[in-house]
């Protein structure tokens, strides 16, 4: 029974092409996993969206994911995180993982100042979890948000390195670099596709915190403790599927993940689950 739950897949969901960063670094950590892949393209963003929207959003997402028989579900989703983990966890009988504890837990470690800045969507900006969850492991910790509501949208339209992308990245970051900040939160997991960029403009001081790669080992640390790790000898196997197949995904997850996903795509009618 335990080897044929080893089999079974991991699946990810995201509001989009964000939560590739999160596949990506699982794919490093963990090659021999099965994996589905889960991106809302049909309703991207969710930042904007109301906290009731984003619950049935993540309900429907997460029924999905169910039904294919997954072994845990990664919620990479800073949005969904956010306002609908605990709905989440009492809905299914399946381990989750969200993208804050690691997140917050890495910026605690690694701060020196107990100063952190936090750049997010609309929705994870204003339900103060980062701030929460960083406090409760130091309370002298001094958390400083900002709501960063286009780099959604500049990263679903493959927009990584333009001047424009540029330009509104220094205009985000400077207000918190005022702040004297020297750990900062990239709280989306569509923000480590800008993370050269946002190294080059913070500097070498700024602990810049990638989402996806904390959240990547804690994932492989629950599977360690739980001994659901895969342990078929051979590459496991990735599958996608999305709302709706934007013209640019294939191109863009081929360029980040640098393998090819054709014939790996499916689509599917989110609002049936």
């Amino acid at each position: 029974m335990k080897r044929k739950t080893q089999s079974k897949p991991i699946g990810i969901f995201d509001s989009g092409v964000g939560g590739l960063t999160v596949l990506k670094e699982v794919l490093k950590q963990l090659p021999n996993e099965n994996i589905i892949y889960f991106g809302d393209t049909a309703r991207v963003p969710y930042g904007s969206k109301s906290v009731e929207t984003i619950r049935r959003f993540a309900l429907q997402d997460s029924a999905f994911l169910k039904s294919m028989d997954v072994k845990m579900i990664v919620v990479a989703c800073n949005t969904v995180s956010s306002n609908a983990m605990n709905l989440l966890r009492e809905n299914f009988d399946v381990p989750f993982v969200d993208v804050l504890l690691p997140n917050a837990m890495y910026a605690s470690q690694v701060t020196r100042k107990n100063r952190i800045g936090v750049i997010g969507t609309p929705a994870t900006v204003e339900s103060g979890a980062y701030s929460r969850i960083i406090k409760k492991f130091n309370p002298q910790h001094k958390v400083f948000s900002e709501a960063t509501p286009l780099l959604v949208p500049l990263a679903e339209e493959g927009l990584i390195e333009s001047e424009a992308t540029e330009i509104i990245l220094k205009n985000y970051l400077s207000r918190l670099l005022l702040k004297d900040i020297d750990a900062l939160i990239l709280g989306c997991t569509h923000y480590p596709l800008f993370e050269k960029k946002i190294k080059e403009i913070a500097g070498s001081e700024v602990h810049v915190v990638n989402s996806a790669r904390q959240t990547a080992r804690t994932v492989k640390s629950m599977l360690e403790d739980s001994n659901m790790l895969n342990c078929a000898n051979k590459k496991g196997d990735v599958r996608f599927f999305l709302s709706d197949i934007p013209r640019n995904f294939k191109k863009i997850a081929q360029r980040f993940l640098k393998q090819n996903i054709a014939g790996k795509v499916t689509r599917i009618d989110i609002e049936s689950y």
